[in-house]
Formats: C-alpha cells, sequence, structure tokens
C-alpha cells in the first residue's frame, strides 16, 4: 500500500478506532482493513498476517473471532459517514443479496441453496446485502446473513456457531429486509426510496410494510404476478340464483404482468450512468391495481380481491431478449424515464458486490461463527466505504 493511501486510511480511520478503545483492537483492526485493501489475491486471515510479518494471525483471528467489543459503534460510524456520502431524500436504499459459495457444512448458514444466478442449489451461505446510493456511488450499509431452515430448525449447530438467539427464529427474507430498514432509518441515515428484488417484490407485506412508512419503492417482480387495470368499475351484477351480491365486484378479472404488456406501447429510453456510460432499454410501463387481500362476496362465498393503491407496472426487453417486470409505487406523474431510472438504479449495487469480493475478500473468510463472518464483513464495507469516500473526494482534497 502507498504510503499516501495509508495516510488516507489512517486518517479516515480514526473515528471507528475511537470506538474500539483499546490499543490492541485498534491496531488489529487498522491491519485488517489495511490487508483488505492492499494487493493480494486472498483476503483471509492467515494470507494477510503473513504479507504484514510483525502481525501473527493469532491476534488478527483473535480480534475477528474472539475478541470481546461490540460491533454496533462502529457500525453506526459506518451509517454516519456513509449518510454524509451519500445520504438525501432523494437517496436509494437497495436491498439484495450476495452468495458466498462455501464447502462442507461447518461455517455458520452454510447449506444447499437456490442461486437464482446459476439456475441451481449450491452450497453457500446467504448474506442480505443493503447499500445506500446517490450520485451512483454505492455505500453498503449492511451484510446480514439469512439463515436457512436446516440451521434454524437445528439448535445443537446454532449454539456451536454462536449463533444469538434473537436471530434463531426462521425468517424470510422480506421480514429481515424491513428490520434492517428499521434500523437504519431510525439511526438517521437518510434515504426517500427502497430498491429491492423479486425475492423482496413478491412479498405483498414488504410491499405495504414500505407504504405504511411513506417510502417510495421500486421492485422486480414475476412476469406471471397478477394486477387490474388502472381503471375500475366496481358494481352490483345481477346474481344467477339466490340472494342478490352483498359487495361491490370489480368488472373485470386480474390479468397476470406479462398479459397486460403484451399489447402495450414498447419505447426505446436511454439513460445516461456516469460521465460516460449509456443505457439503452426497451421498456412498456402503465398504471395498474394491486389486488391486496380477499374478502367473501354473496352467499356463494367465493374470494374476490381487493384492488389496492395504484401502481407503475414496467416491463423490460434486455438486448438478448429476455423479457423483465417490476413495480414501483412513484407518483403518477412521474416521468417514464424517472420510473426506469429508479428501476435500473439497483443495478448499482451489483458492481459493489462484485468489488467486495473480487477485491476487497468478503467471501474469503474461513471462520465458521456467526460473529466472525458478520465482523468480517463489516470490515469489508468500512474497506469499501473509504475507498468510494476517495473516489468521490479525491483523497479528502474536496470534490
Amino acid at each position: 500500500m502507498s504510503t499516501d493511501l495509508q495516510g488516507d486510511l489512517d486518517r479516515w480511520l480514526a473515528p471507528f478506532l475511537d470506538h474500539l478503545g483499546n490499543k490492541t483492537r485498534r491496531l488489529m483492526c487498522q491491519a485488517y482493513i489495511g490487508g483488505l485493501i492492499a494487493p493480494g489475491d486472498r483476503k483471509s486471515i492467515q494470507p494477510m498476517a503473513a504479507r504484514y510479518g510483525d502481525i501473527s494471525y493469532h491476534r488478527l483471528h483473535h480480534f475477528i473471532s474472539e475478541g470481546v467489543w461490540s460491533s454496533l459503534p462502529v457500525e453506526a460510524e459506518l451509517w454516519g459517514q456513509a449518510d454524509a456520502l451519500a445520504g438525501g431524500e432523494k437517496s436509494w436504499l437497495i436491498i439484495d443479496d450476495i452468495t458466498l459459495l462455501k464447502q462442507g457444512n461447518g461455517s455458520v448458514g452454510v447449506a444447499p441453496q437456490h442461486v437464482t444466478p446459476l439456475g441451481k442449489p449450491v452450497n453457500c451461505q446467504n448474506m442480505l446485502a443493503v447499500a445506500l446510493t446517490s450520485c451512483e456511488v454505492p455505500i453498503m450499509l449492511s451484510l446480514r446473513l439469512m439463515l436457512p431452515d436446516s440451521w434454524t430448525q437445528n439448535e445443537g449447530r446454532m449454539l456451536k456457531a454462536g449463533v444469538p438467539e434473537k436471530f434463531w427464529p426462521s425468517k424470510s427474507k422480506s421480514s429481515i429486509a424491513i428490520e434492517e430498514i428499521d434500523r437504519i432509518s431510525a439511526s438517521g441515515v437518510r434515504f426517500g426510496y427502497v430498491l429491492a428484488e423479486a425475492g423482496c417484490g413478491l412479498s405483498t407485506p414488504f410491499l405495504q410494510a414500505l407504504g405504511a412508512r411513506k417510502l417510495c419503492w421500486a421492485v422486480g417482480i414475476s412476469s406471471c404476478q397478477k394486477f387490474y387495470p388502472a381503471v375500475l368499475q366496481p358494481g352490483f351484477p345481477a346474481a344467477r340464483r339466490g340472494q342478490q351480491r352483498l359487495h361491490l365486484v370489480q368488472d373485470i378479472k386480474l390479468f397476470p404482468a406479462h398479459a397486460i404488456l403484451d399489447n402495450a406501447k414498447w419505447r426505446q429510453v436511454r439513460l445516461r450512468w456516469g460521465n460516460k456510460v449509456r443505457l439503452i432499454t426497451r421498456i412498456a410501463a402503465m398504471r395498474v391495481c394491486m389486488p391486496y387481500g380477499e374478502v367473501q362476496c354473496g352467499v356463494s362465498s367465493a374470494p374476490q380481491h381487493i384492488p389496492n393503491e395504484e401502481v407503475w407496472l414496467v416491463g423490460e426487453k434486455t438486448s438478448s431478449g429476455e423479457r423483465k417486470y417490476y413495480l414501483s409505487n412513484l407518483p403518477a406523474d412521474s416521468s417514464i424515464k424517472d420510473v426506469v431510472a429508479a428501476i435500473k438504479a439497483r443495478s448499482i449495487s451489483k458492481h459493489a458486490h462484485r468489488q467486495l469480493k473480487e477485491e476487497l475478500g468478503l467471501d474469503h473468510f474461513e471462520g465458521r461463527s456467526w460473529i466472525g463472518l458478520h465482523r468480517h464483513a463489516l470490515m469489508t464495507m468500512i474497506a469499501y466505504a473509504f475507498l468510494q469516500f476517495r473516489l468521490l473526494y479525491d483523497g479528502g482534497n474536496g470534490k
């Protein structure tokens, strides 16, 4: 690591180190984050310690996996720095997941799990990832392990891996996402929009929870997810037999997303990403009504979905011919370009995920415990935030 880079890192880390108190812990934190940033193919503890020479593997391992210190103040410092760099009413909180491929079954949370990009189950850990972004520069805020049922249903494995009891109950990805959103919001981090992939977009309670928090959102959805057209005229159709209906019934059926957009007008949309990259994509968008819940209608007790809020339904034709579908509650008077910009902003976090794994060694951790994995993840996020700080402020000398 160059002298200038090391000096910038030392200055930037100072407020983080203040939360560790103990001189040895401060030294180990500096060494660990410096080891993640420094050149090297492997960012697990042993190779990092070997590159330092004067810091032993046992000291670094103890700091991450066994040391008695709380990560919460350090995490709070990261969130404060992130808010200063990227927070604001128009900032996006991006919810996604990161897959860490692992061998064996001893590391916390490791199990055969479906990985969408691979299209098959693989042995891995899945972490919910939350990033804050504005001006196309993401800052990672949270990486939280999502435990599969094979772990939450095995108390012995949870105890051995040191999983805190509050994380023992099995939870869906969307419920964990809401917990992280609430933690981040309560800390004072400023954001106005939430973006999420289809794993959360398919959850009606997740979207309702975001709406209850007065947040704008854009999520991926399945092509088969059903909606009402935005224009509805409920009425009392004549009953074929028995008593007349007691509740209003919609005059239009639910239709899947792909059917609604099949005959829509597709247009080319150009978006600028950064100073050079221009995204060109084909988009169809229209307003639809989301169906929330069911109500019993008439004497036949046939279920009837209740139309709720109007939202944007968006289809995208990629250059490969694939079609993707999205949903957003941005206002009805939003331009198509604004809607598409919000939807495509989630791709910004994908670059952060690659850098965390390929350059900063997020998936290189070889420990097995819950606390060790999450402390390692926190160190990688701090390292990544420092690199983003230098990118935004040119080493602290201003934009």
